[in-house]
């Protein structure tokens, strides 16, 4: 197995095919952390825990006279509260008797066969031909009968190792969980780098790396999704670390809500990473004989650079964690009515548009914001969800039976978590959304947010919108939220719970997931919050692609999309060829390196059909024809950052199939400078020895030329011109 006990050493060895993990039971039953990184052979790793009399870092009871061992240096597992360790902690608990202390000791384990399951949140799962052992260990605090079991899955040829944490109140007072770390890491030295990915609406998941410096830095999200401001996935490197080089490891939640990922520098330059639900007003009550389930942590490490890190990520998401039936099936190339006609609408206007797209290519039309109540403006109806028969006069049926006519399938915008104040659902449910009583209301976006902690509000969405969703024949369902969330305060919890908001309000919003995305395998759901303000992985396991961002600039792209690729697969990410000059930056970049840079995901349309040449329709045309000739090595093969949006002029990215016999590069130039330098492109994936005919070129190149000295680039490319060209192999070495 991929997991054992070692008895003599009191060592829990973890290992995949490359990598190992490594834990100790030390002397007075408290869990250490040993080891994390390259495959390694050896069982017992004691030489590396150094014990030493160290000022001001108290000694637990049981160490008696012993000065040399204190939970304040010592690498922990999963780290205690109160009891000498100063260190940010994986467990914050308030007992029965007011104090905040919990002194997990190990009190057994079980190791077995496949894979830990968690109750009503989305986690990885074992794919065929995966090999997963799974370990359980329990850390009990003695006098509060609190426990916390630690569960670990070891995905062996997938280099991958799963974590959770449950917290189980065994004892006979009402405790209150304030903080539950998913996962704990010590690091015996700091000298790393910490990645993170940052942003702002329009602008996500922006590359930021900074050294690990004294202190604890910490990211995160407490606006009630994981947010355009950060994204639920880090990396810790070495300083040397690039895309090619260099020992990676990732964090990434798989949680929707509220969450953080910091790290702390200690005083002896040590490192500590947690990962898990955000603390910020968060407070579970715990009642006698009563768990509580965090979210799970995918943890990987990679000793090949930033590119090593991805493939692991990209693999086990694509493989393990979607569930949808769309996963390896071609997407529909689409064209979304929202940039194109915004709330100024009617059926026929609808139609026009979506005529004029079949002579783009387009496959699928998408009918977005304000089809519904008396929706002409953000400003009102969300909640009423009935078709305005004004605009709509044959309802959603009809609109699709028409569509359908012309050879187009019919998609569709919604929003359920939401509610306007100027709606029949507010005025008839005040108490339905979130709001504090007595305190004047916070609006985003002039809506409030639904309060998806109680259950009669979930049973009412999943009755809506199912019933939306087998009323007419919908392919493709985009589904949006479109506000952060505040005056968390929910009518149904007492005074003490009010804290257990949050965390009910994501289990409501996965439960109503599971009631309509998996019972209706048949349509393609998209993800949405304002563009990507919950791009995270359990999103993923019900929606199989997610609008990137609402910034449907091509250059503006280049970054968000460089910064999402280091976790997400390409084919989870939606991106449109927009207007120009664009309606979020104003800039103007031509048609075809629109086209390019929305390839580089699932391709789209964002725009008014009506209005384009007949020559831009062409190009269209052709960007379509590419787009679906190459699209099983755009979603399936291997994916190469070769230059970074932050460091060069050049922009580009590669895909290269499994077998390395293809490959699609692409490139935009983003600073033109007169009479530069001639610049080159070194690809990677290739096969060394093989020899590759580059599209437009004579001759056959070996692979090893093309990936160590490269590709001229064309001198004449102008500022946001676009390249896009194959590598094909034409034989093996002679």
């Amino acid at each position: 197995m991929s997991i054992q006990f070692h008895e003599e050493s009191n060592t829990f060895i973890l290992d995949t095919r490359d990598t190992s993990y490594r834990m100790q039971i030390s002397r007075y039953g408290n869990l250490l952390h040993l080891y994390y990184g390259r495959r390694i052979y050896d069982v017992s790793l004691d030489y590396l825990l150094r014990f030493q009399d160290r000022g001001f870092s108290p000694n637990p009871n049981e160490a008696g006279n012993d000065r040399t061992f204190s939970l304040d240096f010592l690498p922990q597992e999963f780290s205690t509260d109160g009891k000498g360790d100063y260190r940010s902690p994986s467990i914050e608990v308030e007992n029965g008797d007011g104090s905040f202390i919990f002194s997990g000791k190990v009190t057994g384990h079980r190791i077995y066969r496949g894979k830990y399951r968690l109750e009503g949140m989305p986690s990885l799962r074992a794919a065929e031909g995966d090999t997963v052992d799974s370990l359980e260990i329990r850390l009990e605090d003695a006098e509060s009968g609190a426990a916390v079991i630690l569960c670990y899955s070891v995905f062996e040829e997938k280099n991958i190792i799963a974590r959770t944490a449950r917290f189980e109140n065994a004892g006979s007072d009402t405790l209150k969980l304030r903080r539950l770390m998913s996962a704990t890491v010590d690091y015996r030295t700091a000298d790393y780098d910490f990645i993170c990915f940052s942003g702002r609406h329009t602008m996500e998941r922006e590359f930021c790396r900074m050294s690990a410096e004294r202190g604890v830095h910490a990211v995160g999200s407490s606006r009630g999704a994981s947010s355009h401001q950060f994204n639920p996935f880090g990396i810790v490197c070495e300083k040397r670390a690039d895309e090619d080089c260099g020992e990676c490891y990732g964090y990434s939640l798989i949680y929707s809500g509220n969450f953080l990922l910091e790290t702390e520098r200690d005083q002896f330059d040590q490192l500590r990473v947690n990962l898990g639900i955000n603390p910020k007003n968060f407070t579970f009550v715990i009642e006698p004989g009563e768990t509580f389930q965090a979210p799970e942590a995918v943890l990987a490490f990679s000793p090949d650079g930033f590119t090593g890190l991805s493939h692991l990520y990209h693999r086990i998401f694509r493989d393990n964690l979607i569930r949808s039936p769309y996963l390896h099936a071609p997407r529909p190339v689409l064209l979304n009515s929202w940039e194109a006609a915004y709330f100024d609408f009617d059926e026929e206007r609808l139609l026009q548009i979506a005529r004029a797209s079949l002579d783009m290519g387009v496959e699928l039309f998408v009918l977005d914001d304000g089809w519904f109540g008396r929706r002409d403006s953000d400003n009102c109806s969300l909640g009423d969800w009935e078709v305005n028969r004004r605009k709509l006069p044959d309802g959603l049926a009809g609109l699709s039976q028409k569509l359908h006519a012309m050879g187009l399938k019919f998609g569709l915008w919604i929003e359920p978590e939401m509610v306007s104040e100027d709606s029949d659902l507010y005025r008839r449910h005040p108490d339905w959304c979130l709001r504090a009583p007595g305190r004047p209301m916070t609006r985003g976006r002039n809506q409030l947010v639904l309060d998806l902690s109680r259950r009669d509000v979930c049973d009412y969405l999943i009755r809506v919108f199912n019933g939306i969703l087998d009323g007419a024949q919908i392919e493709y369902v985009k589904w949006d939220m479109n506000r952060s969330i505040s005056d968390v305060c929910s009518a149904l919890l007492d005074r003490d719970r009010q804290g257990e908001a949050m965390h009910r309000y994501v289990l409501g919003l996965y439960r109503i997931m599971d009631e309509m995305i998996l019972t209706h395998p048949e349509i393609l759901f998209c993800g949405c919050s304002g563009g990507g303000g919950r791009y995270d992985p359990a999103m993923l396991y019900y929606q199989p692609q997610i609008w990137c961002s609402d910034n449907t600039d091509a250059i503006s792209r280049l970054k968000i999309q460089y910064g999402t690729s280091f976790a997400y697969p390409v084919q989870t990410l939606e991106s449109h060829v927009s207007v120009c000059p664009n309606h979020q930056t104003g800039r103007t970049v031509p048609l075809k390196t629109r086209g390019v840079v929305a390839m580089d995901g699932i391709l789209g349309y964002e725009l008014d059909s009506t209005k384009l040449s007949a020559e831009e329709k062409a190009l269209c045309r052709e960007q379509v024809k590419r787009y679906q000739e190459y699209y099983p090595l755009i979603a399936e093969g291997d994916y190469y950052r070769l230059t970074s949006p932050y460091e060069s002029s050049v922009t580009a990215w590669e895909h290269v199939s499994a077998d390395r016999s293809l490959a699609l590069i692409s490139l935009v130039l983003t600073d033109r400078e007169s009479n530069g330098a001639q610049q080159y492109l070194k690809l990677k994936g290739l096969d060394r020895t093989a020899f590759y005919r580059v599209q437009d070129r004579d001759g056959a190149y070996s692979g090893a030329l093309l990936m160590n000295a490269g590709i001229p680039l064309p001198a004449g490319l102008l500022e946001y011109e676009a390249l896009q060209f194959t590598v094909r192999k034409v034989r093996d070495a002679e």
